[in-house]
């Protein structure tokens, strides 16, 4: 049971080390909404199907803060652990009740158009959270999509039970 343990520890911390990479590796500015689009959902939605919604959560706000802060948007960093943070522990929830990743997927993604919704009208107006709404819901439709594609073989793999 500890060596379970352990693993699901260091794949939690591996993923967040991946949802990082992955942000900095495909980022496209968005100028309206003073954010960004990238891949960390990906890493975000791999450990809360694989792992669960403590690890979703982790990876979620540790990656989402870490981002922001490496990439220069240092006001977004509290909403992002926020945001990415319930993303990945609903995710992993959801998908640990209803073992439909689909209707996980696609809440969590709902949970993080709303968190950033709001981060940009508290940080801007309420215009700018309006404008962010498409390019947050195609982050987190990319990030879906591939992790959909990915978690078969990742589950494959990596056997955590």
């Amino acid at each position: 049971m500890n060596h379970q343990r352990t693993q699901k520890q260091v794949l939690t911390a591996l993923l967040v080390a991946v949802a990082v990479v992955m942000g900095r590796f495909f980022l496209i500015p968005i100028p309206w909404t003073h954010g960004n689009v990238n891949l960390c959902d990906l890493g975000i939605m791999i450990a809360a199907l694989m792992i669960g919604p403590l690890a979703g959560g982790v990876v979620g706000g540790l990656s989402g803060m870490i981002l922001d802060l490496i990439s220069g948007y240092v006001a977004y960093a509290p909403f992002s652990l926020i945001a990415h943070g319930l993303e990945g522990w609903v995710i992993g929830y959801l998908y640990q009740r209803t073992h439909n990743r689909y209707l996980a997927l696609s809440v969590g993604v709902v949970v993080m158009v709303i968190g950033y919704f709001v981060a940009d009208t508290v940080l801007y107006t309420i215009t700018a959270g309006v404008l962010g709404i498409g390019t947050n819901i195609l982050q987190g439709v990319v990030g879906a999509v591939v992790a959909l594609v990915l978690i078969p073989a990742l589950n494959r793999a990596v056997r955590l039970n």
